[in-house]
């Protein structure tokens, strides 16, 4: 591949243009000739205003195709576009986090991925070229990653020659999901999503027939004729119509999460290789991404108020590199914890055992809490024995004791703990959280009281994380001072030019390894 030459993206993305501006036109061209807009002649203008959609479309794609140019130099990867006013964006590779594919159901079609430079910035300001060949694709990203290597390897070791880097395609499968885990996992995510779709269909209802969906006085009369209908039908037939409905909407809604799961996470794989952690997914919009094991800051584990039960849970890498979905990198989204073990620990990070201190929140903590929620509730009563008829007082009464008793159950799995590596914390009652955050890649401690925390003595202990946050919540002020302590000692003496350094050779990685061990001496 040229090195200093500008080249342009593949000149299949100009079709991929053309497509998308006749999907575009679709929509206009059906209301148009369902309307009565041209009258007899409606037929011809929706015709011709599809074609000129389609005209101009491939217009622009095809001029915005040629006016985009990218350059892989020496020090930086330079983008430039823009028609009539253009816009150039240099991203030097040691701030290029790692490179990405992505391919949606159309360009895969031809052959073509969306490539991604992740910055760490986040949201638009990443950079992304659209579309490339397959092969490109894979070239360009391994040609960015060993020039970001080498330059990482320059300004941490000068005197350290580039060696030659294994691709991130070869690892070992760490976790991986077939079709019947898909289907467990979508029985789990319950989603009503399908009505927000028709609810979205219905904007063009009055478009392209005679029906004034917005027409209050219509749902009304339908709604008394749906009623006296059900009214001459017998008790028993009402609740099992009832019934029927109730369960239409639970099988409606799996349904839902079952086909959201498999477009999502179909073919799900996760690899590990001495360059990171490579996932892939996706049935229509295909992703590769990688996220360079160094830069994983923290873990989180978490799961749901039904799979719990089941010993579902899902884990998640808390990353400085981001991709569509954020700061946090889902790694194994629907495991046991016995799958999940491995993976953490080939992150470089453990799960809490036996030997484990922890530390609940303070009692003061949990007293403020049941009174907080106890007073709400309490003038809830107050105002329904006033306003409301007799009785309904009783109800926000026993919400209040039910309000009790959850913050005292619930302050037993509120816990957090800390070891000369890492913290951790937990929380939850009917769903428990967990998160594990190494003391060596965390870049701030901060103690945050309230007026009454500070009275009552306890805080909020923040913990920096570029790529999350980390929160221990009603931490006695004493401990909490302790444990800033102990973080700060351990962030004072770490050398982040070797940390965040890339493992791109084995000199770096020992000389980092070294400096983790002697401050944990040290502290």
């Amino acid at each position: 591949m040229p090195q200093s030459e500008p080249r342009h993206t593949a000149p299949l993305s100009v079709a991929i243009g053309a497509l998308g501006s006749i999907r575009s036109a679709i929509i206009p061209a059906i209301a148009i000739a369902f309307s009565g807009i041209g009258g007899s002649g409606r037929f011809l203008i929706a015709a011709g205003v599809a074609l000129a959609s389609i005209v101009i479309g491939t217009l622009v794609s095809y001029v915005g195709w040629r006016r985009l140019t990218y350059t892989v130099g020496e020090a930086d990867i330079r983008v430039e576009s823009g028609v009539l006013s253009r816009a150039a964006r240099s991203v030097p590779y040691e701030r290029i986090q790692d490179v990405s594919l992505e391919a949606k159901l159309l360009p895969r079609l031809f052959g073509l991925v969306a490539v991604k430079f992740e910055t760490g910035a986040g949201g638009g300001e990443d950079l992304a070229l659209q579309y490339l060949s397959q092969t490109e694709g894979e070239r360009l990203r391994q040609l960015v990653r060993e020039r970001r290597d080498a330059e990482q390897v320059a300004a941490t070791d000068p005197a350290s020659p580039a060696l030659a880097r294994p691709d991130a395609d070869e690892g070992d499968v760490l976790f991986a999901m077939g079709p019947r885990r898909l289907l467990g996992f979508g029985l789990f995510e319950f989603s009503l999503a399908v009505f927000a779709l028709l609810g979205g269909a219905l904007q063009y209802v009055d478009t392209v027939t005679n029906v004034d969906v917005w027409n209050v006085d219509l749902w009304r009369g339908w709604l008394e004729e749906q009623g006296s209908t059900v009214a001459r039908l017998g008790p028993y037939a009402q609740a099992a119509g009832a019934l029927a409905g109730l369960v239409g909407l639970v099988f409606i809604g799996m349904a839902t999460g079952i086909a959201r799961t498999f477009a999502r996470e179909w073919g799900f794989t996760l690899t590990r290789s001495p360059r990171g952690f490579r996932r892939q997914r996706g049935l229509f919009t295909r992703t590769d991404v990688v996220m360079p094991a160094h830069r994983v800051q923290a873990l989180v584990i978490g799961t749901g108020l039904l799979r719990y039960r089941f010993g579902w849970h899902g884990l998640s890498f808390v990353s400085l590199a981001q991709d569509a979905e954020g700061a946090s990198h889902v790694v194994a989204p629907f495991a046991t914890m016995e799958e999940i073990a491995p993976v953490i620990r080939s992150a470089g990070f453990q799960l809490p055992d036996a030997a484990t201190r922890w530390h609940r929140a303070s009692k003061h903590h949990l007293t403020d809490r049941i009174v907080f929620d106890s007073t709400v509730l309490g003038l809830a009563a107050i105002l329904a024995a006033i306003f409301a008829p007799f009785g309904v007082a009783f109800i926000p009464l026993g919400l209040a004791v039910l309000a009790a008793g959850a913050n005292m159950y619930a302050w037993e799995f509120r816990r957090h703990a800390i070891d000369d590596r890492q913290v951790f914390a937990s929380h939850g009652l009917l769903s428990p959280t967990s998160q594990i955050a190494t003391r060596l890649k965390l870049h701030s401690v901060e103690i945050a009281q309230g007026p009454i925390a500070r009275w009552r003595g306890y805080a909020t202990v923040h913990l920096g994380l570029a790529g999350g946050e980390f929160a221990i919540r009603g931490v006695p002020i004493e401990e909490a001072r302790s444990l800033r302590a102990s973080v700060l000692e351990t962030i004072a003496s770490t050398d982040y030019s070797r940390l965040d350094a890339a493992p791109a050779s084995n000199q770096a990685l020992s000389a980092a390894q070294s400096g983790f061990s002697s401050n944990l001496a040290a502290t």
